[in-house]
C-alpha cells in the first residue's frame, strides 16, 4: 500500500479510537475501485493488518484491473464482479455493514451518458438496499452529494440537511445524478421506516485525494493534471466560483462516524474552511511546488462550451451537525491536502 495511503488510514483509525465495533465485521463495498470506495478497503485492510480484526470485505466492482494487487491477494477480500445495476450475487450468509459508493464522479460521464449515471445511482441504490435488507445489516451507507441541494435562493449561502433544497430541473439529462442521488436518499428513507434498516446518507461536496482520476473533467482533476506534467495552469474563465474543498482522508474518517454513532440519517461532509474560488485553487496548485516555475494564466473564449459540469454552482454546505453531534475536525488544508494528492499521484507514476 502506497505511504499516503497507509498514512490516511491510520489517521481515520486513531481518530475513530481504533473502531473496536469492526472486530470479525463482514463489509460489502460496492464502488469498490473508486476513490471513495478504495478508502474504505484500505482502512478495513489496515485494522486488519495491525490489530488482527479478521475484517471479511466483499467488494462489488466491474473490472478487476482497477484494484491493485495488495488487495486482490489479500486472504480476506472477495470478488464479486458484477454491474450494480444487475442483483448483488455475493456469496456470503450475513453482512454486517453496507457502503453503496457505486457512481460515476466525473461530469463528462453524467453528460454523455446520463441514463447510465440515473441507473447507477437509482437502480443500484435499490439492488443494495435489498441487499443489506435481505441479509440483516447492522448498517447501511449512502454517499450521496451536494449536488441534491440544486440551486440556492437568492442570497442563500449554506445549505443545512434539513433544508430548504434549492431548485433541479429534471428536464435537464445531465441533472440525472442529482435526481438519481434523490431518489436513492428517498429509497433510504423508505427502508429505514418501513423495514428498519439502519440507514446513514452522506452528502459530499468537492472531494479529492488520491485515488481520484486527472482526467474526469472536474476543475481539481484539470489543475492536478497540469502540475503533475509541469504545465502552467490556464484558467477560460475568471474562476470567481466559490467552492469548498474536503481531502479524502477527512471525508472518510467522517463517514465512519456517521456510520457507527450517528443519531439520525442524513449528514453533510465538507470543510468550510477550505472554502475557495477557482482562481484562489489554480493559485494554490502553482504554490505548491514553486520551485517548478508553474504560473496561472487566462485563456478566456467568447463563448463557454457546455463542459457537463452541474446547472448550479453556488451554496455552501454547513457542517455544524456532524461537527457538533460527532465532533468531526477536518485535519488537511487546501494546500497540505492537494500536496498530498500530487505526492500521491507522482508516486505512482514512478
Amino acid at each position: 500500500m502506497n505511504e499516503i495511503l497507509k498514512e490516511d488510514a491510520i489517521y481515520i483509525i486513531n481518530d475513530n479510537k481504533k473502531l473496536p465495533e469492526l472486530k470479525n465485521t463482514k463489509f460489502l463495498i460496492t464502488g469498490a475501485s473508486g476513490m471513495i470506495g478504495i478508502y474504505f478497503v484500505n482502512t478495513l485492510l489496515t485494522l486488519n493488518e495491525l490489530y488482527d480484526y479478521n475484517i471479511e470485505l466483499y467488494l462489488v466492482i466491474r473490472n478487476k484491473k482497477k484494484l491493485p494487487n495488495y488487495v486482490l491477494k489479500n486472504k480476506n477480500v472477495h470478488i464479486v464482479l458484477q454491474d450494480i445495476v444487475k442483483p448483488i450475487k455475493a456469496k456470503v450468509e450475513k453482512i454486517d455493514y453496507v457502503i453503496h459508493a457505486a457512481s460515476p464522479a466525473s461530469p463528462l460521464i453524467m453528460k454523455e451518458k446520463p441514463v447510465e449515471t440515473n441507473f447507477a445511482n437509482t437502480i443500484g441504490a435499490a439492488n443494495a438496499l435489498n441487499f443489506a435488507n435481505e441479509h440483516k445489516a447492522k448498517g447501511f451507507l449512502f454517499i450521496s452529494s451536494r449536488e441534491i441541494y440544486g440551486e440556492p435562493a437568492l442570497g442563500q449561502e449554506l445549505f443545512y440537511e434539513e433544508g430548504p433544497l434549492g431548485q433541479v430541473d429534471h428536464l435537464v439529462p445531465r441533472n440525472g445524478y442529482a435526481e438519481g442521488k434523490k431518489a436513492a436518499e428517498n429509497m433510504c428513507a423508505g427502508f429505514k421506516q418501513e423495514y428498519g434498516l439502519n440507514t446513514k446518507v452522506v452528502r459530499l461536496a468537492h472531494t479529492y485525494g488520491p485515488g481520484m482520476s486527472i482526467y474526469d473533467g472536474r476543475v481539481q482533476a484539470d489543475f492536478l493534471k497540469n502540475v503533475v506534467n509541469n504545465e502552467n495552469i490556464v484558467l477560460k474563465s475568471k474562476g470567481e466560483a466559490v467552492r469548498t474543498y474536503t481531502y479524502i482522508g477527512d471525508a472518510i474518517n467522517g463517514m465512519f462516524k456517521v456510520l457507527l454513532h450517528s443519531k439520525e440519517m442524513v449528514y453533510n461532509i465538507a470543510d468550510e474552511a477550505c472554502k475557495t474560488s477557482i482562481r484562489e485553487l489554480a493559485e494554490t496548485m502553482v504554490s505548491i511546488y514553486p520551485e517548478r516555475g508553474l504560473k496561472l494564466a487566462f485563456d478566456i473564449p467568447k463563448e463557454t462550451k457546455n463542459t457537463g459540469c452541474a446547472s448550479f454552482t453556488l451554496g455552501i454546505l454547513s457542517t455544524d451537525k456532524i461537527r457538533k453531534e460527532l465532533k468531526w475536525k477536518p485535519k488537511y488544508s487546501i494546500f497540505d491536502g492537494f500536496k498530498r494528492t500530487i505526492d500521491y499521484i507522482e508516486s505512482e507514476m514512478k
